[in-house]
C-alpha cells in the first residue's frame, strides 16, 4: 500500500490523534509539517478554501480529506485501492 501524506503541525492535537490511530491500524503515512514547508502550507490552503486546516490527508490517488476520522481514511483507501 502506498503511504498517505498527512499535513500537520507539531501543536495540532487532532493531527496527533489521527496519527496514533493510523499507526494502530497499520496504515503507512508520511507527516509533513506545514509550518516548516511553505509549499506544503500553500497546498493545504489550496484544497481547503484558503484555510491552513490540519490534519489534511492526501491519498495515493491525489484526493484529500480535511480532519478525517480513521474510519473515513479506511473507507477512502478501500475505494481507491
Amino acid at each position: 500500500m502506498t503511504a498517505l501524506t498527512m499535513y500537520s503541525t507539531p501543536w495540532c492535537g487532532y493531527c496527533h490523534r489521527l496519527g496514533r490511530q493510523l499507526e494502530r491500524e497499520g496504515v503507512p503515512f508520511e507527516v509533513v509539517d506545514v509550518e516548516q514547508d511553505r509549499s506544503a502550507a500553500e497546498y493545504v490552503m489550496s484544497v481547503n478554501g484558503g484555510n491552513r486546516t490540519v490534519p489534511t490527508v492526501v491519498f495515493p490517488d491525489g484526493s484529500a480529506l480535511t480532519n478525517p476520522s480513521v474510519a473515513q481514511v479506511r473507507e477512502r483507501l478501500a475505494a481507491t485501492s
